[in-house]
């Protein structure tokens, strides 16, 4: 029965990493085929962050320069969005695309999209229950196995609240992805505004966001396989004593 278990839980983490794979390899090959083609506006990702925060009365945001390739991010703390090499100063439909991006991140803490300020609420919850997880769950069966309590179901009870808080880091990978879907949508509708692209070259754009969003969607249902794995050993090691 173990054997059966592991193999299927084996076979979902393989699929989920070619899934993976495959979502890399389609944000490589479509930032690569939009690399070549220039802006229409000739602005650089630099400088459409910075074009795309002044039109949305946004002051107070910097915009600086990290290293790697496709590491840009939003620091919401350290109000800054930094930017990639390979978007910085690059003045392609993929490195504006994916500078829009990020600005979509941050009209959406300035609009107050849900999604994003429940994300932004879980990253502290599910560093920490990440940490209380497993000792719960192993509190629960040390109660459950001396039968230290009045309540024989309180051991499995607080090894379901173990299970739950495991479960966080999935609940944040389902929440991340409507946020990137949104900070995408919000990126394209930015950029044919202000004129930074094209009609004809936003479709190029939202094949690389597109693309993007692959890797978010990998990320979720990989998370959600750990978390059944998870789950599914918690029930089991209860179970076979009831």
């Amino acid at each position: 029965m173990y054997l059966q278990e592991y193999l299927i839980f084996l076979a979902a983490i393989v699929v989920c990493m070619i899934f993976a794979g495959y979502a890399s390899y389609r944000v490589k090959v479509a930032f690569a085929k939009h690399d070549r083609v220039r802006a229409s506006s000739g602005l650089t990702g630099r400088e459409t962050a910075e074009r795309l925060m002044r039109s949305g009365g946004i002051s107070d945001i910097k915009v600086g320069k990290t290293h790697g390739k496709l590491t840009d991010h939003y620091h919401p703390t350290k109000k800054i969005v930094n930017l990639s090499q390979s978007t910085y100063d690059n003045d392609s439909v993929a490195a504006v695309a994916v500078a829009a991006h990020e600005i979509g991140h941050v009209m959406q803490k300035k609009k107050g999209y849900v999604f994003y300020n429940l994300r932004t609420f879980l990253v502290p919850v599910v560093n920490f229950g990440s940490h209380l997880a497993m000792p719960l769950v192993l509190v629960g069966l040390i109660i459950d196995l001396l039968s230290l309590a009045a309540n024989p179901s309180l051991g499995f009870y607080i090894a379901l609240v173990g299970v739950a808080l495991y479960g966080g880091t999935f609940v944040f990978a389902l929440v991340t992805l409507p946020v990137e879907l949104n900070a995408s949508r919000r990126a394209k509708e930015m950029l044919i505004a202000q004129g930074v692209l094209s009609q004809e070259q936003i479709d190029g754009a939202g094949e690389v966001l597109s693309a993007a969003a692959l890797t978010y969607l990998a990320s979720m249902l990989t998370s959600l396989v750990y978390f059944l794995r998870f789950l599914t050993r918690v029930l089991v090691l209860f179970g076979r004593r009831k």
